[in-house]
């Protein structure tokens, strides 16, 4: 792990063992890439709020910290399109793009791991397989992170304003 993803500061899961965390790291308290889990914590929060533009940026900035080709950065950009997507079709009844977006979404988020820094990517993955059929079926769709369905605090917005 480098320095420049290690986050002393972020939580372990709240429960299970996702991909990226182990019990015997002791650096970013289990996780591989802190940083990635805190950008996790907080895009997944502001997407279930329904804040898809300031979900859309937590991803994309940790996406930045990751090689081509990696699986974290498969995760990253796919979840930045979920994002995308949403806000497409969300705020501006755009199906057609959020289709292109989940479409590219499936395919960045193919090969990882079904619980991957504690996002359910497999129920993901199956939610944007529906909405390309009925794109209603993202309407109050929330995603899973450690089993529950966090919403956006003061904390998360302040997260995704410190990006700017």
């Amino acid at each position: 792990m480098g320095d420049h993803t290690r986050d002393n500061a972020v939580s372990p899961p709240v429960s299970g063992s996702p991909t990226g965390w182990s019990a015997e790291r002791g650096e970013s308290n289990g996780w591989e890439h802190g940083t990635l889990r805190r950008a996790v914590i907080h895009g997944v929060a502001l997407y279930n709020a329904g804040e898809y533009h300031d979900s859309h940026d937590c991803f994309e900035a940790e996406w930045y910290n990751y090689g081509r080709g990696t699986t974290e950065s498969a995760f990253l950009h796919g979840m930045v399109q979920v994002a995308a997507g949403a806000y497409k079709h969300v705020d501006f009844e755009n199906d057609d793009g959020m289709r292109s977006l989940f479409e590219t979404a499936l395919q960045y988020l193919h090969d990882v791991p079904p619980d991957y820094y504690g996002v359910d990517v497999r129920a993901v993955r199956t939610t944007l397989a529906a909405a390309l059929e009925e794109p209603a079926r993202i309407d109050g769709w929330q995603i899973s992170l450690d089993g529950e369905r966090p919403t956006a605090s003061a904390v998360d917005r302040e997260y995704a304003d410190s990006l700017e």
